[in-house]
C-alpha cells in the first residue's frame, strides 16, 4: 500500500497599491513611493511575492516654491534702526510703519568671499543668525523677501560684498522684536 501526502502549493497573493506619498521635495525634483501588503504569504514552493513597494521621480511645486526662489539682501546692523533723513519732509513722514520681526536662520553654507569684510566672515556653516525684518525693507505682503522657510534651504547675499552668498534654513520668527548686536538687516 502506497501513502501519499500530496501537499499542494499556495502562491503569494498581495493586496492593492495604496496611495502615493507626497513628493519628498516641496520645491524641485524628489521622490514619491508607495506600497502594498501581503494577503496570503507562499508556502510549499508557491510563487513568490512580487515588489511590496514602488518609487519613482516627482516635481514639488508647492505654493511656497515662488517664496524658495528668492534671495535674501543683507546688510549688517551697523547699518542699522530706522534711519532717520534730516532733509525730509513733514509730508513725506506720512508713510505707515509696519512692524517689524525677526528671523533666527541656521547658515548652511557661505562663498569664500564673505571672509574679506568683517562682519561677513561670522557667516559660516552651521552658525544662527538673527535676521531683522524692519518696515523699510517689507514688500507689499507686509515681509521681506527672502526671509526664508522652515526646512527648506533658501538664499542670501550680502549687500555690500560682492561674491558673498550662501544659504540658510529657518528655524523661527518673532514679531515685533530687535535683533542683538552684530546680527544682519534685510534690505
Amino acid at each position: 500500500m502506497l501513502c501519499c501526502i500530496c501537499v499542494s502549493a499556495i502562491d503569494c497573493v498581495v493586496g492593492s497599491w495604496g496611495p502615493w506619498s507626497s513628493c519628498t521635495s516641496p520645491c524641485g525634483v524628489g521622490s514619491t513611493e508607495r506600497s502594498r501588503q501581503v494577503s496570503i504569504p507562499p508556502r510549499n514552493g508557491g510563487t513568490p511575492c512580487p515588489d511590496l513597494k514602488q518609487r519613482r521621480g516627482c516635481f514639488g511645486n508647492n505654493a511656497i516654491c515662488s517664496t524658495a526662489k528668492e534671495v535674501a539682501k543683507i546688510l549688517p546692523d551697523s547699518f542699522k534702526r530706522n534711519f532717520k533723513d534730516p532733509w525730509r519732509r513733514p509730508h513725506m513722514l506720512m508713510k505707515e510703519e509696519k512692524a517689524s520681526y525677526c528671523v533666527y536662520l541656521r547658515l548652511k553654507q557661505a562663498s569664500a568671499a564673505c571672509k574679506l569684510q568683517l562682519w561677513s566672515a561670522q557667516l559660516v556653516r552651521e552658525r544662527l543668525v538673527c535676521a531683522e525684518c524692519q518696515s523699510d525693507a517689507m514688500s507689499k505682503s507686509d515681509r521681506c523677501g527672502g526671509d526664508g522657510l522652515e526646512s527648506t534651504r533658501t538664499f542670501w547675499s550680502a549687500a555690500s560684498v560682492p561674491g558673498c552668498h550662501g544659504s540658510w534654513v529657518r528655524e523661527s520668527s518673532t514679531e515685533g522684536c530687535r535683533c542683538p548686536p552684530y546680527s544682519v538687516l534685510f534690505v
